[in-house]
């Protein structure tokens, strides 16, 4: 008989195998857990199973993901990114790297309204990239800026990231939203003081766009357009946040109304029609059954590996970590960050997290402060090569002058910049927990 224990490490490697294999990764969790389960105990293990499955389809919590989804793609498909661009990059044109700031700047507010990464990327790749090229900027600086501007909404609430790690650390969503909305502008004012620090010493990276160009539009007309371009979403952002960081609604109910807000801002451009809104509702029926099925086939992995004493196993493996429990949340901060060289942040959140939470419970670490810290660390998934999804997005639309070598050294400072935003939320912990206790959450 082969002990429970071994089953259970021979599990987590059948996993990683079957990954590497190219096997889709919600087959992977159940093909793993249902193997293995079955050796371990037999059928009787997964009388649990249905219980489990009904816990996941019927919380409220989640039906958020398909509405902010379908806000999303909504804004999206209204071509909102062109219009920020347009106005934005104008206003910030006259700083050395003024350019890269209008970027990051869009970045925040596309993050606050889409939070599509492939398509924040992929929009701000074809509006921006060839412009940067022809004024003088490095390659390899104006792709690390858009690909690193385009995962902003991954921190930036409202967040899906956020909304799983509530599920998986059972907070409140609006107490992650409120806990990450510093770290996440924090990150951004990171990157445009690298920018502009950047146009001091390396003014040639990033030239300023030529008065000429700016003189095109005057003043007046671009604090119109400023005003007419980047108020809509802004007021939607807020009313959709501030009513659930507020308590004023519940996640779903904000999501909801944000978005039918999403419909209305899309026919006040006079870009609704009815293809884009069935490509729209295609387009978030696709993600949200991936992401829940997903979700489902974790619980078949999750049930197994509890059963076959996993937990104990990852426990009895922390004791033998030195540094006591400091030293345990930056293994874990570790852990994620090579796993997000392999696989997405959503394989990440439902196996690495649920392995390792019993053991931050049990030392009674703040599940807030340690939910962001995880959100801050997944935001380097999305830039790390092999599979870091923001260069594959990018390099579909980068112009042929652009090598893949070009995006890679791009994006190398952009990643040590977010572990530097790590390190200040695990330094200071108050960027992480002053909001939600200041709003009385």
């Amino acid at each position: 008989m082969i002990p429970v224990e071994v089953l259970a490490v021979l599990m987590l490697l059948s996993f990683f195998v079957l990954l590497l294999a190219g096997v889709p990764v919600a087959l992977t969790l159940a093909t793993s857990g249902f193997v293995f389960g079955l050796l371990g105990f037999g059928p009787l293990l997964f009388n649990l199973l249905p219980g489990r499955i009904f816990g996941v389809v019927t919380n409220s919590t989640l039906l958020a993901i398909p509405l902010f989804v379908f806000m999303g793609m909504m804004l999206e498909r209204s071509r909102l990114a062109e219009d920020l661009m347009d106005v934005i990059g104008l206003a910030a044109g006259a700083l050395r790297g003024g350019l890269g700031i209008g970027i990051v700047l869009v970045g925040v507010l596309m993050g606050a309204t889409t939070g599509i990464v492939g398509a924040t990327v992929v929009t701000l790749g074809l509006l921006t990239l060839p412009g940067m090229l022809r004024r003088g900027y490095d390659k390899g600086l104006a792709c690390g800026t858009i690909c690193a501007s385009g995962t902003l909404g991954q921190i930036i609430p409202p967040s899906l990231i956020l909304i799983l790690l509530a599920d998986i650390t059972n907070q409140s969503v609006g107490t992650l939203f409120a806990a990450a909305m510093i770290p996440g502008l924090m990150l951004a004012g990171i990157y445009c003081i690298y920018i502009l620090v950047l146009g001091i010493v390396r003014p040639n990276m990033v030239p300023a766009i030529p008065k000429e160009e700016r003189a095109l539009v005057s003043k007046k007309e671009l604090a119109l357009k400023v005003l007419r371009v980047v108020a809509p979403p802004v007021a939607l952002v807020g009313a959709v946040l501030g009513s659930i960081i507020g308590g004023v609604a519940a996640p779903s109910e904000a999501a909801s109304m944000g978005a039918l807000g999403s419909i209305v801002i899309t026919a006040v451009t006079g870009r609704l029609s009815w293809k884009v809104l069935r490509e729209t509702a295609q387009a978030t029926t696709k993600i949200t059954a991936m992401m829940m099925f997903i979700l489902i086939c974790a619980q078949v992995f999750a049930l197994s590996f509890r059963g076959l004493q996993g937990e104990r196993l990852v426990q009895d493996f922390f004791e033998f970590l030195p540094g006591g429990i400091w030293a345990d949340i930056w293994f874990l901060m570790l852990i994620i960050f090579i796993l997000g060289f392999f696989i997405e942040w959503i394989e990440i959140s439902y196996i690495a997290v649920p392995l390792f939470l019993p053991v931050f419970m049990a030392a009674n670490v703040d599940m807030v402060w340690l939910a962001t810290l995880i959100c801050v660390n997944l935001q380097t998934s999305f830039l790390t090569p092999p599979f870091g999804w923001a260069l594959f997005f990018l390099r579909g639309v980068a112009p042929p002058e652009v090598k893949t070598s070009d995006i890679y050294r791009g994006i190398i400072p952009f990643v040590g910049l977010q572990i530097v935003a790590l390190v200040l939320v695990f330094s200071f912990p108050e960027l992480a927990t002053w909001l939600p206790r200041a709003i009385g959450w």
